[in-house]
């Protein structure tokens, strides 16, 4: 057997493993795994281009809602030398198995300990650092609005001025949700698809949908605004002031 196919079964058998752990963790709790099985590789690439987009100076990077690691291999092989990932992930069983993802993954000379798992809720995250780029999984619809909101609020907070977000839903679970779900659980839905319709109007910057992918998803770009500079500032003030005066 060759070396090409030992590690193409072995990264069949690790996919394998992968989906059947996300299955075993949606029939625990599906409201918070969210789905049935782990992203797409299109779907990861999608998510994970922001890092790209940065060229190659070092980057902050956050991952919220990593699951069993199929956006954080994407992440990691696109960080740059000198780069940091940290990924919070509020399920222990999928966070044992991010720190084992995290020390398989080789380091180069220099670079020290680039990925670094935290087990815990992401409205509660503080490294003390802010981030170029945050990437989340979290599935949004399945929260109450006012969880929704404060967790949008923290990725702004942890975003630097310029930093990209990008999240995730899937495609029609609107429509899943009303022939399913209970008239409380419906507006609930809805409530929380206006939340996020709030920060996209205000923040967003692009979206596509991911047809590859099983079930079809949309990903929202998000970029915290830039501060003007003081001059211009400055210029605004004094525009204004000139024409009170007239």
């Amino acid at each position: 057997m060759d070396e090409w196919t030992t590690s193409h079964d072995r990264v069949l058998a690790q996919r394998n493993a992968e989906g059947w752990l996300f299955l075993i963790e949606a029939a625990r709790d599906l409201r918070t795994t969210g789905a049935l099985a782990p992203s797409g590789r299109a779907l990861a690439r999608l998510l994970a281009d922001p890092v790209d987009e940065n060229g190659p100076r070092p980057l902050n990077v956050l991952e919220a809602g990593a699951g069993t690691g199929s956006v954080t291999r994407a992440l990691i092989s696109r960080l740059s030398s000198g780069s940091r990932l940290d990924v919070v992930e509020a399920n222990p069983r999928f966070a044992d198995r991010l720190r084992r993802l995290a020390r398989t993954h080789s380091r180069p000379v220099g670079d020290g300990e680039r990925v670094r798992v935290h087990e815990g809720l992401v409205e509660r995250f503080d490294t003390g650092r802010r981030y170029d780029v945050i990437v989340s999984g979290l599935p949004f619809t399945n929260f109450a609005p006012a969880q929704v909101e404060a967790i949008m609020d923290r990725y702004l907070e942890l975003l630097e001025p310029g930093g990209t977000l990008t999240y995730f839903a899937y495609r029609g679970t609107r429509c899943a949700r009303a022939l399913t779900a209970s008239r409380a659980e419906a507006r609930r839905h809805r409530r929380v698809e206006e939340v996020l319709e709030a920060y996209q109007r205000r923040y967003a910057t692009g979206c596509w949908t991911v047809w590859a992918n099983l079930p079809p998803a949309t990903v929202w770009q998000l970029r915290r605004p830039v501060p003007p500079a003081p001059s211009a500032v400055a210029d605004t003030a004094a525009a204004a002031e000139a024409e009170a005066v007239r």
